[in-house]
């Protein structure tokens, strides 16, 4: 397994993989929360069943901070590797020339998605942890226990200007980063065949529409109420 990890395949196998597995997770993250815009209800109802299920919080919700971790971490030791191969060639070539924009600053995009999830997990994650673990209230009621919290906390977060603006910036660095890591991670597994065409039509859809959809309700919670 080291062997693997070792080698450039094994290496971008590996994020590529990881990549994958963040992109379906997202999709997934905007099914719920588009949720919040057309029925709070059922967004509450979701979010409580997401929120206590034994399956999600101890087994798919390590999973996926392991994931996000490890993505970052490999995308790292991959820039690090890549700006060592590219230094003598990069002298007899020119390297915009020969890639594109957001190929060349992946890791600056990573880096700012980066402290945006930081501040994304300051903001739902941790306080979420520390009601359930630590206060201890797992019932995901309201104070005056009308209802579930969990739409009302949503509002609540995109009432200032500044976190409406933040969060919109840290999407479209998201979309300029998958614009480019979704066609590379199935290129990295293989997925270079027939239905080439069919997937970069997707990865532009995707890589655009996600986003989109997160910026979207931002903007809804912050305007409606």
């Amino acid at each position: 397994m080291s062997g693997f990890f070792n080698s450039s395949i094994g290496r971008k196998i590996a994020m590529a993989l990881s990549a994958l597995f963040l992109m379906f997770f997202l999709l997934q993250h905007l099914a719920i929360n588009i949720l919040s815009v057309f029925s709070p209800d059922t967004f509450n109802e979701v979010s409580h069943f997401m929120g206590t299920n034994p399956l999600v919080q101890y087994a798919l919700q390590p999973v996926l901070l392991f994931g996000v971790i490890f993505h970052f971490v490999m995308g790292f030791i991959l820039e690090i590797k890549n700006k060592k191969a590219r230094t003598v060639k990069y002298a007899k070539n020119n390297g915009a020339a020969n890639s594109t924009w957001m190929s060349r600053n992946m890791i600056y995009s990573g880096l700012f998605i980066l402290i945006f999830m930081i501040i994304h997990f300051l903001d739902f994650w941790i306080p979420e942890i520390n009601t359930k673990y630590i206060v201890g209230d797992m019932s995901g009621q309201l104070p005056n226990g009308e209802g579930f919290r969990y739409y009302e906390e949503l509002v609540h977060k995109f009432e200032p200007i500044w976190r409406v603006a933040l969060y919109c910036i840290g999407f479209v660095f998201l979309s300029l980063h998958l614009l480019h890591g979704f066609n590379s991670a199935f290129q990295s597994v293989g997925a270079n065949n027939k239905y080439t065409k069919g997937l970069k039509t997707f990865s532009k859809i995707y890589s655009i529409g996600i986003p989109v959809g997160f910026i979207l309700i931002a903007l809804v919670h912050h305007i409606c109420h």
